[in-house]
C-alpha cells in the first residue's frame, strides 16, 4: 500500500476503455477494502457497473454474506472471496448455495503458501490444499495469483499454475506476472489442464500488452 502507482483518477473511464477494447470481463479489486476488511470504494464500483455492459467481478474486503448480497444485487456478476476462504470456508460454501456459479475463490500464494489480509500475512496452508477444500462447493472458478510475480513483468508462474489446475476440477484463472503476448501464449498451453482465463492488470496500464491483440490471440482457445 505504501508503494502504489496511480494510473488514473477515474476508474469508470478505464472500465469503458477496456470494455471497448474487447475485455470479456472486468476484474475489480477494492484495495482499501482488502486492508480495512470492508468495502471502501463502493461509489467508484457503482460507477463502473453503470458504465459498461460486460460482466464485472469484485474482490477486496468481502467478509460476510451481507456484503456478497449487496454486490450481487447491485449488478456485480461475481464476487471474489480471498482471506475469508481460509479464515471461514463455510462462508464460501454458504454463498455458493445461495448464489451458484457466482462465487470465486481468490488464492494468492507466496512460495506455494496462501497469503491473506492484503498479502500481509502468509499462512501454513498450500494453494492446492485450499483449492481442494472447495472441490464440490459450486465455486465458479479459482483465481490463482503468484504474489512474487504480480506486477513484476517476470511472466506467470506456469509450473505452479499448472499444478493447481491439475489438482482440482474447478476452472482456474491465472494472474500475476503477465507482461507480454508471449506470456499469454504460454498460458494457452495450460487450457488442457483447466486454466480458462488470465487476468491482466499492470501490463495493460503501462502499455506492455495491447488488449485487442490479446483478445485476438485467445479468441479461438
Amino acid at each position: 500500500m505504501d508503494a502504489e502507482t496511480v494510473y488514473s483518477d477515474d476508474p469508470s473511464s478505464m472500465a469503458i476503455r477496456w470494455a471497448s477494447e474487447g475485455a470479456g470481463r472486468l476484474h475489480v479489486v477494492d484495495l482499501d477494502g482488502a486492508v480495512e476488511k470492508k468495502p471502501k470504494n463502493l461509489k467508484q464500483i457503482r460507477r463502473i457497473i453503470d458504465s459498461v455492459d460486460i460482466p464485472i467481478q469484485v474482490g477486496g474486503g468481502i467478509r460476510d454474506m451481507e456484503t456478497i448480497r449487496m454486490y450481487l444485487e447491485n449488478g456485480v456478476d461475481r464476487v471474489v472471496i480471498g482471506t475469508e476462504a481460509i479464515r471461514n470456508p463455510d462462508l464460501v460454501r454458504e454463498a455458493c448455495r445461495a448464489y451458484p456459479h457466482r462465487i470465486v475463490v481468490g488464492i494468492d500464494a507466496r512460495n506455494g503458501l496462501v497469503a491473506i489480509e492484503g498479502w500481509r500475512e502468509t499462512t501454513d496452508s498450500s494453494a492446492v490444499e485450499l483449492a481442494k477444500m472447495f472441490e464440490d462447493s459450486g465455486v465458479a472458478s479459482i483465481h490463482f495469483t503468484d504474489i512474487e510475480r504480480d506486477g513484476m513483468h517476470t511472466g506467470p508462474n506456469i509450473k505452479e499454475t499448472r499444478r493447481l489446475a491439475e489438482s482440482v476440477r474447478i476452472p482456474v484463472v491465472a494472474s500475476g506476472g503477465v507482461s507480454s503476448l508471449a506470456d499469454i501464449k504460454d498460458l494457452l498451453f495450460l487450457s488442457a489442464s483447466g486454466v480458462v482465463g488470465v487476468i491482466i492488470g499492470k501490463a495493460l496500464y503501462d502499455g506492455r500488452v495491447d488488449l485487442p491483440a490479446a483478445v485476438e490471440l485467445v479468441k479461438d482457445a
